[in-house]
Order: structure tokens, then C-alpha cells, then sequence
């Protein structure tokens, strides 16, 4: 049975969601599901804007039929070539065997690689600023290239204002019935997983978002339509601000992310002072993370949000403890920047958590280390030491 939503009277939402999966491209967590968007749009000439992943084809495929209503399909505009948005291409052209895909010509190159197709006289390849008119409405492709792929575009209808972001302005989590962000509590519950699902999938591609979002600022967005999570037709101007602080790598709050990486729970014990004594000294957001215990999708989300980052590591056979060396990799292959760091590191016979974290910190740009000495717990922190972490406490909280 067929799910569609009319989003107006031209345009229909054909996506699908997947309630099971627990980690987006096999690697971040998930703990509401995922929403793969898709959209027929409907004028003299008929256009499915990208397909789903495969995990949702049948319900998708009757989506597409119940929307075109007896009408073929025109147009395959294919904005993002990642299998979780084009496993059903073989399908639709199976389905519609005389529909014409555009894309460009990197879209067509990955469209090669993944799929055997014969559509000999069935391929548009478009350019920057090209346009396609399928009646009333005319359509117009940016290009968009490392957000996050390198054939990502996406598609403009100017009378109406639509924009098709493929992967940008996407979300973590599952739709819930309502498709719009003025439907819901965005900041309540949506915001989190949109920035955690900015800075670990978009997120190293900053300098590429911000040419995007330059490409975009001089058009009218009545409709914001990302292939994942909720659509927006108020306060777009409000989430693209967002997006303009993140591509940035700039902080939204003053706070501080603690992240702890300890094996028999003395690293975490000082953490956890650290913690209460920037509190004492008036900072109010405080996060603590166990490296172990916690996806590092999570830790770095809040990185992109808060403006000061301890890691505190136990040494592990001459090595950063392993969960932390995850995290401090991630840090460096996003490109975090504009941060504030401190450093903790614990050993019993061996202490080198610190020389391996801080050459690892100091690549990033416009970052600042703010304990240029080390600060070195050798298996448990001493009641002599606790004068030193207070110190450390009051060099974080002054610059916050």
C-alpha cells in the first residue's frame, strides 16, 4: 500500500523510512531510524527527484506509482549517486524504461560504476546553471561537489521556491508523520541530530558547504527539501545561518566537551573533579563523555558545538588508550578548527598520551592548546595534584 504525501499541488513526497537500521553508513549510531526523502514532482512533464535505499524499495515504488496517477515519468533528476539514495535507479527505468536521467557528468560516471544500464539516448548531463523546463516550472542545477561527494547538485524551482538539497541540510532520525520542521519542536528535537549529522558526514567539507551556501544566498527558499530528515518551509534563513557556523567551524555556545578515555576509571575520576570545578568556577555547559561507552558521533556533534575540548587519555601499550585514539583521528580528518584544547593523560609505567595527542591537535587550524605543559596523572591522581587541576580549571573558565 502506497504512502504518499502532497507537499502542494504539484509536488509529492514518494520517501520511505527505515525504522531498524542502527548505524548510518554502517559507522554512526542511530537510535531513531533514518528517512530517505524522494519527490515526484508534477507539471506538463513528470519528475522524480532521486530514488531510496534498497531497504525501502517496494514501498517506494508504490509510492512513485500512486503519485505520477497513470502519468509516465519524464525525468530522473539524480542530485546524489550514494546508494542509499540511487538503489532503486534500475528499478525506475525497469519500471519506466522511456524516462531521461540528468545528472552530471560525474553522476553519470558513478552511474556507470554501480549500474549496467543501456540508456543510450536516455542521459541529460548538466552543467552549472543549466536549466531543464518541464512546463509552467523550470528547474536549475547547482553544482555541489564534495557536500558530500563529489558529483553532489542540487535542483531549484524558482516559482515556487523549491530546493531539492540532496545530503545538505540533512538529519539523522526517522520521520515520524509530520514531514515539516513547523510541525515539530526543531531545537528540541531535531537540532542535535542535524549538527551531529553535519559534522560527521558533511562536516570535512566545510570550505565546499560554504560555496554552496554562497551559490544559494541570493535565492528565495520557500522549500527546503533534504534527502534526509524533516523538510522546511518556515526558518529556513534560521538553518542556514546554522550551516554558515558550522561550514565555518565556528563554535554556536561557550562550553566545554570533556572526553574521557580511562581503563580502570582514575583518568575518569579526574574528569569528573575537572568537570566540578569548572562548574564551581561558573560554567554551564559541561559534557562528559566516556570515549568507550559513547559513539564518537555524539562526541564530535558537540564538538562542532561547544568552543573547548579536554581529552583526557590513559596510555595503552605506549599508545593514546584505543577509543581515544578513534576520537582524536576523527578530530584531525574532519579539519575541526577555531577550538580551545587541554590535555590530561594517565600511565602507570609509561605516560605518553600527551606526546602523541598534541602533534595531532596542532595540525588543526586556529586551534590553541591551553596547558602548554603537561598535565600527567601517573595511575591515580594525588591529593597534592588537586591545586594543579584547579589551575587548570581557571585557565579554561577565564577564557570562557
Amino acid at each position: 500500500m502506497h504512502n504518499v504525501r502532497k507537499i502542494n499541488d504539484a509536488l509529492y513526497y514518494v520517501g520511505v523510512n527505515d525504522l531498524h537500521i542502527t548505524r548510518f553508513e554502517n559507522m554512526h549510531h542511530l537510535s531513531k531510524g533514518m528517512a530517505y526523502n524522494s519527490f515526484v514532482l508534477i507539471d506538463e512533464k513528470t519528475v522524480l527527484l532521486d530514488t531510496v535505499d534498497k531497504v525501502g524499495g517496494q514501498q517506494f515504488l508504490e509510492n512513485v506509482e500512486a503519485a505520477l496517477a497513470g502519468r509516465k515519468l519524464d525525468y530522473l533528476v539524480i542530485n546524489h549517486m550514494e546508494p542509499d539514495h540511487c538503489a532503486l535507479i534500475s528499478d525506475i527505468v525497469k519500471n519506466y524504461p522511456e524516462v531521461v536521467l540528468v545528472g552530471n557528468k560525474t553522476t553519470f560516471r558513478l552511474l556507470d560504476q554501480f549500474y549496467a544500464l543501456d540508456l543510450k539516448g536516455q542521459c541529460i548531463e548538466v552543467k552549472e546553471g543549466d536549466t531543464l523546463a518541464i512546463g509552467k516550472r523550470t528547474l536549475k542545477f547547482f553544482m555541489a561537489p564534495m557536500v558530500h561527494w563529489p558529483e553532489v547538485m542540487v535542483t531549484y524551482e524558482e516559482s515556487e521556491g523549491l530546493l531539492f538539497s540532496a545530503d545538505a541540510f540533512g538529519t539523522f532520525g526517522s520521520l515520524e508523520g509530520n514531514l515539516f520542521t513547523n510541525q515539530a519542536s526543531f531545537e528540541n528535537e531535531w537540532l542535535d541530530e542535524a549538527r551531529r549529522y553535519y559534522a560527521n558526514v558533511v562536516g570535512k567539507y566545510g570550505t565546499q558547504t560554504l560555496s554552496l551556501l554562497n551559490k544559494l544566498a541570493n535565492l528565495k527558499i520557500n522549500y527546503l527539501l533534504p534527502l534526509h530528515g524533516p523538510l522546511w518551509h518556515e526558518n529556513v534563513d534560521w538553518y542556514i545561518s546554522k550551516y554558515h557556523l558550522w561550514a565555518s567551524y565556528m563554535a554556536e555556545e561557550k562550553g566545554v566537551v570533556i572526553a574521557v578515555g580511562s581503563i580502570y576509571g582514575h583518568t575518569e575520576a579526574a574528569a569528573e573533579i575537572l568537570a566540578g570545578y569548572l562548574a564551581k568556577l561558573g560554567v554551564k555547559n559541561i559534557r562528559l563523555f566516556d570515549v568507550s561507552a559513547t559513539d564518537p558521533s555524539f562526541i564530535i556533534g558537540d564538538i562542532f558545538r561547544f568552543s573547548h575540548v579536554v581529552l583526557a587519555s590513559a596510555t595503552y601499550n605506549f599508545r593514546v588508550f584505543p577509543p581515544m585514539e578513534t576520537l582524536v583521528n576523527d578530530i584531525v580528518a574532519i579539519g575541526i578548527a577555531n577550538r580551545l584544547f587541554a590535555i590530561i593523560e594517565n600511565g602507570s609505567w609509561a605516560p605518553s598520551a600527551d606526546n602523541l595527542i598534541r602533534p595531532q591537535i596542532t595540525k588543526l587550524k586556529n586551534v590553541q592548546i591551553l596547558n602548554p605543559e603537561k598535565f600527567t596523572i601517573k595511575s591515580a591522581l594525588k591529593e597534592e595534584q588537586l591545586s594543579a587541576l584547579m589551575d587548570f580549571a581557571n585557565k579554561i573558565a577565564k577564557t570562557i
